[in-house]
């Protein structure tokens, strides 16, 4: 006995006591259950209807494709549209807004408009919409008004600035970046001009001395050397001609009309002879090598005529002097005066050629000087050819570079402008809208449903904790159990209860009472959930 006493008193879920309870306290239950519901569920209908308007607004990629026109603006979207978004609920915009529709007007004149436009700013919310790669792809504008109407308009406004202040702000920004561009372009081509004028400078004060011409150097000093050896060679002849030239003068100055002195100034012939063998031979060996239209060629044989005309003149001269000497011994001492007035003379003819050559001399000396004068020159100009193909290159590679920076400047700056007239056609990216603000037919807040269902936990929370209460306070004891909560010693026996009827009847009664208010709670918030469902 006293073990299963034990099994009893330390069992789980004790149903029959409960149920006791409920039967003892379902009227403290139904009725706190009832009031709290319906203190909730009235709230609802109490507090002032809120309606909120929303739409959906698209965010379309540009027509053009990127692999065409790239664009010149911001591509992160989300942060445009957080500063666009801020742009929008600026206290500007909104007092605009608040004065065109006479927001919070009547009931709301103690309001400050700072007051209104942070009130309005609760009022407006923003809801991102993103694809699944998680990118926005669009957005939904809500302004919650009392009147529907006006939760319309707004939402229409606030979705007419959101696509004009994207417009504009894609064409601000793209605007921007090409003027940027403009002038760093700008920039660029100075420096580019500036350095071109200083290579440009540089090619003037150092020409011939430039890397480019060192081939043209080289052919020109080539050449110039061949023409100085040509020159020194013609200056040695032509003053070995001198030589022969005032040693025939002396010789004909010599003559004497003896038959000794004729026999002396015969003696210069073979001396002719010999001059007139050197320039055969010197003839010879330049047309091996030259035609005979070559100068040097043309001159050694005009100069070969010329001394054999005055070989035949002074053998003829001296055969003259001979018989004249032989005619008149006295007479041939002295030279006459018709032989110095006479141009087929030998005198006046060698006198001629003695001016010519020393004339030559002159001239070839001038020539030879000249020549070497220029050939120092451009072997100058060849010694310090790697001075300034390395002052040349600095200046090149700096010129490259600014070049290379123009180059690309001035391709940013063409497609820069490009994506500018995109976005002034409005053919990049924009906003869209896609369901209209909409003018909404309930409210959104209070919900009167969910208030319903708050209040019917609300209730229940509260009939619960009324009918605990209850039982608390109540010092009767109802069962076995709890009489034996206050014995030491186990219950051996119990009486029964001894209902009279006038109890009985009571007691029915009560359980009525209790299904009919149960049932009239039940019915009540079931009426209340319909009407709140119904008429929202």
């Amino acid at each position: 006995m006293p073990e299963d006493f034990d099994e009893q008193k330390t069992g789980g879920f004790d149903l029959p006591h409960y149920l006791g309870i409920a039967r003892r306290r379902h009227m403290q239950f139904l009725v706190p259950l009832l009031l709290g519901w319906f203190a909730v569920w009235g709230a609802s209908w109490v507090l002032p209807s809120r309606y909120r308007s929303g739409t959906l607004i698209l965010v379309e990629q540009p027509t053009m494709p990127k692999d065409y026109v790239t664009p010149n603006v911001n591509d992160d979207l989300q942060d445009r549209l957080r500063s666009i978004t801020q742009q929008i609920l600026s206290r500007t915009r909104l007092l605009h807004i608040i004065d065109q529709l006479n927001l919070y007007g009547d009931s709301h004149g103690h309001l400050t408009p700072d007051d209104k436009v942070e009130r309005m700013r609760k009022e407006i919310e923003i809801e991102l919409v993103r694809d699944p790669e998680n990118r926005v792809s669009a957005f939904n504008v809500y302004y919650s008004s009392h009147d529907p109407r006006v939760a319309q308009q707004v939402t229409s406004e606030l979705t007419n600035l959101f696509i004009s202040e994207n417009l504009e702000v894609r064409q601000q920004q793209s605007e921007d970046t090409t003027q940027f561009l403009e002038g760093q372009l700008e920039t660029a081509r100075k420096i580019l001009s500036d350095q071109e004028e200083k290579i440009r400078q540089f090619k003037g004060q150092h020409v011939g001395e430039l890397p480019a011409q060192v081939g043209s150097n080289l052919q020109i000093l080539a050449g110039m050397q061949s023409q100085l050896q040509t020159e020194e060679d013609s200056l040695n002849t032509a003053k070995q001609q001198r030589v022969y030239l005032e040693t025939l003068m002396n010789q004909y100055h010599s003559l004497q009309g003896t038959p000794k002195a004729a026999s002396g100034a015969a003696l210069g012939l073979p001396a002719i002879d010999e001059e007139l063998d050197k320039l055969r031979a010197q003839l010879a060996d330049l047309s091996s090598h030259y035609t005979d239209r070559h100068p040097d060629v043309r001159k050694l044989k005009e100069q070969i005529a010329e001394t054999e005309a005055t070989r035949s003149q002074l053998a003829a001269s001296l055969k003259a002097k001979a018989a004249a000497a032989q005619a008149d011994p006295g007479a041939a001492n002295t030279p006459t005066d018709a032989d110095m007035r006479d141009a087929s003379s030998p005198m006046v003819q060698l006198q001629g050629q003695i001016q010519a050559n020393r004339v030559e001399i002159s001239n070839r000396e001038r020539s030879v000087g000249e020549l070497k004068a220029k050939v120092t020159d451009y072997q100058a100009r060849l010694n310090q050819e790697p001075v300034r193909e390395q002052q040349l290159s600095d200046l090149t590679r700096g010129y490259d570079q600014s070049k290379a920076n123009y180059d690309e400047l001035l391709k940013k700056k063409n497609e820069s402008a490009m994506a500018t007239s995109m976005e002034l056609l409005q053919q990049g990216e924009r906003f869209r809208i896609v369901d209209p603000p909409s003018l909404p037919a309930k409210p959104d807040f209070p919900n009167r449903l969910k208030f319903c269902v708050i209040g019917l936990g609300f209730g229940l929370a509260l009939g619960g904790v009324v009918a605990a209460a209850f039982e608390v306070m109540d010092d009767r004891i109802y069962d076995e159990k709890e009489l034996q909560k206050l014995l030491p010693v186990p219950v051996i026996s119990e009486i029964p209860a001894l209902a009279a009827p006038a109890d009985q009847q009571l007691e029915r009664r009560r359980l009525w009472l209790g299904w009919v208010t149960a049932a009239l709670v039940s019915v009540t918030i079931l009426l209340g959930s319909a009407l709140s469902y119904w008429r929202g």
